[in-house]
């Protein structure tokens, strides 16, 4: 395994994605903030605040290590428990100002867990999603398009199949609706050989920039008013409820003693909830839920 090759990944993955996102914002710069864990490990923490485009947006590198697996990590895999192990990734949320703009998340990782005289067990994860407050059927295209060329040269079968598992991944339950309009999400993978996982891993990665900033770039001048701010920061608590309720991300973090401030990161500097409300119909409010917050194969022409 080359672990020291997928840390270093990780981390000039981190500071590309850094450097495209502060330039097209233009007016605010990510601070860095490098932590220690107590129990073993580290990261960086990549934020910036109050930007012109971005309220918010973080960019974490962590690699923490320990003798036991958290329990988020190993309850579908109770096997691995009482192993020692270590988990290294790239995890963003960014939260734009404007509300045509979506959020969006990502996040890449590797776990291994390891047990003296037997073989490391080793699976990569991540993926990423959009969450649009008002939707775009270009945006939602280009956005799986992107996600559909990175996973092409790995199989026929690799986009339907992560582009699934992200649609019932990220869905509030107790909502009965999704999160956003998906994209992709894989966990525990090992189904390739390390060197075609790792490969998998960067095609991801490297995609998340090409995907997102366009998106970016075509609506953040859009000009928009009270009512479609108070719709976002509405929305926005939808996002806080998942990553609060079912994250495994947030729960592992959580339950490894991991950094709080870097592990609620993902969640946006303002945000309301209205008891019942509902749309009126025929408003692009209803059209959210209406339309883009329906199962969809976004590869197809409107």
């Amino acid at each position: 395994m080359q672990i020291d090759a997928v840390k270093h990944y990780l981390l000039t993955l981190q500071d590309s994605i850094c450097d495209a996102l502060a330039a097209e914002d233009g007016q605010a710069e990510f601070i860095v903030d490098e932590w220690q864990r107590e129990a073993g490990g580290g990261g960086r923490s990549r934020v910036l605040g109050e930007g012109a485009v971005f309220e918010k947006a973080g960019v974490n590198f962590s690699h923490v290590y320990g003798e036991g697996l958290p329990a988020s990590a190993s309850a579908a895999r109770p096997e691995l428990a009482g192993r020692s192990f270590q988990a290294m990734g790239v995890s963003l949320v960014i939260h734009p100002r404007n509300p045509y703009v979506p959020t969006s998340h990502a996040n890449v990782r590797l776990f291994v867990a390891e047990k003296p005289g037997e073989a490391p067990v080793w699976w990569f994860g991540g993926g990423y999603d959009l969450t649009p407050y008002y939707g775009n059927r270009e945006d939602c295209q280009h956005w799986h398009r992107t996600a559909f060329e990175a996973c092409e040269p790995f199989g026929d079968t690799v986009y339907p199949e992560f582009k699934q598992w992200c649609d019932d991944y990220f869905y509030l339950k107790h909502r009965r609706e999704p999160r956003g309009v998906g994209g992709l999400f894989f966990d525990d993978l090992n189904r390739w050989d390390f060197d075609t996982s790792f490969a998998f891993l960067r095609a991801v990665g490297d995609s998340y920039i090409p995907a997102y900033l366009p998106i970016v770039q075509r609506r953040k001048g859009t000009d928009y008013g009270e009512r479609e701010r108070q719709f976002q920061l509405y929305r926005r608590g939808r996002y806080v409820e998942f990553n609060l309720v079912f994250d495994r991300g947030t729960l592992f973090g959580l339950q490894s003693d991991g950094r709080t401030e870097a592990i609620l990161m993902s969640l946006p500097p303002l945000v309301r909830w209205e008891y019942d409300y509902q749309p009126a119909p025929g408003t692009p409010e209803a059209e959210l839920t209406e339309y883009f917050l329906q199962p969809r194969d976004w590869l197809q022409p409107a």
